[in-house]
C-alpha cells in the first residue's frame, strides 16, 4: 500500500508543496500529522521548513525540535515517528556541501557552513560561531570571511 493512500487525503491536499515535491514519509502529530518531502518538513501548524533551512532538530519521547537558520526553533508533538527521525537526518545531512570548524586567532572558533537545495547549486556560506562569542563584532567577522576565504579557495567552492 502507497504511503499517500495512508496520509488522510484532506491532510495531503492542505500542503503547501512546490511543483516536483512530493511526500516521502509522514508521522502522526498531537495536532495532525508533519510530513517529510523531498524538499522540506511540513508541520501540522502549516509550516513549510525547507530542509536547507535547518540548522538542526533534536528528538525525545515527545516529538521534535527544530532550530532554523535564521534563529526560529519549531516544536512538534509527535506521537507516531514511524520514518520521519531518518527522512528529515537524511534530507537535512544532504544539504551541506560543507561543515567546517575553524579556530579563530586568540578567539574561540567559527563553523563555517555551505549549504544547497536538494539538487541545486551552493545557495551560500552560514558563519555559526562558537558561543560566547559575538557575531556583530566587526573583528571577528572580518577574521571568519579570510577564514572562509582560504576555505573556499582550498576546496574549490
Amino acid at each position: 500500500m502507497s504511503i499517500l493512500r495512508r496520509l488522510p487525503a484532506d491532510v495531503r491536499k492542505s500542503l503547501k508543496t512546490e511543483p516536483g515535491e512530493r511526500v516521502l514519509t509522514f508521522a502522526k502529530s498531537g495536532d495532525g500529522y508533519a510530513v517529510a518531502t523531498n524538499l522540506a518538513l511540513h508541520l501540522s501548524d502549516g509550516a513549510r521548513l525547507p530542509y536547507e533551512e535547518i540548522d538542526k532538530a533534536s528528538w525525545s519521547e515527545e516529538g521534535v525540535r527544530v532550530l532554523t537558520t535564521d534563529g526560529a526553533w519549531h516544536v512538534e508533538q509527535i506521537t507516531e515517528p514511524r520514518l520521519l527521525p531518518e527522512t528529515l537526518r537524511e534530507r537535512v545531512n544532504s544539504t551541506i556541501v560543507v561543515n567546517k570548524h575553524v579556530n579563530l586567532p586568540g578567539r574561540g572558533g567559527v563553523r563555517l557552513v555551505a549549504r544547497r537545495r536538494p539538487g541545486g547549486e551552493v545557495l551560500g556560506w552560514t558563519f555559526v560561531f562558537d558561543d560566547g562569542l559575538d557575531p556583530e563584532d566587526p573583528g571577528l567577522r572580518a577574521q571568519a570571511e579570510q577564514a572562509l576565504e582560504g576555505l573556499r579557495r582550498s576546496m574549490g567552492v
